[in-house]
């Protein structure tokens, strides 16, 4: 599945930030923006192995449309994670829901 992600900029001083609108509350940062991609997807699929192994749905992504007309990410950077959501079932895990 592919979950739009949204990064502040960051600067010699800052992290770039990073939130998944599409997961509440699921956020990271990295101090490059390869690594704030990179940790956006760890923390995804740690946000979506959780929402399996306490039985919940798995939220869909909204359009970049959608995200975009939020005033909350004006000036922020766009960009798109893909992680496979099967892979994260408690069956394919080893682990027990």
């Amino acid at each position: 599945m592919r979950y739009p992600i949204a990064i502040e900029p960051g600067d010699a001083t800052h992290a770039f930030g990073v939130v998944i609108p599409d997961l509440p509350g699921c956020f990271s940062a990295g101090d490059t923006l390869d690594e704030a991609i990179d940790n956006a997807c760890e923390a995804a699929e740690l946000w979506l192995t959780t929402v399996f192994e306490d039985g919940g749905d798995i939220p869909r992504a909204r359009s970049f449309t959608e995200h975009h007309a939020n005033p909350e990410f004006a000036g922020w950077i766009w960009a798109v994670i893909s992680i496979d959501v099967a892979a994260l079932t408690p069956k394919n895990t080893g682990r027990t829901a």
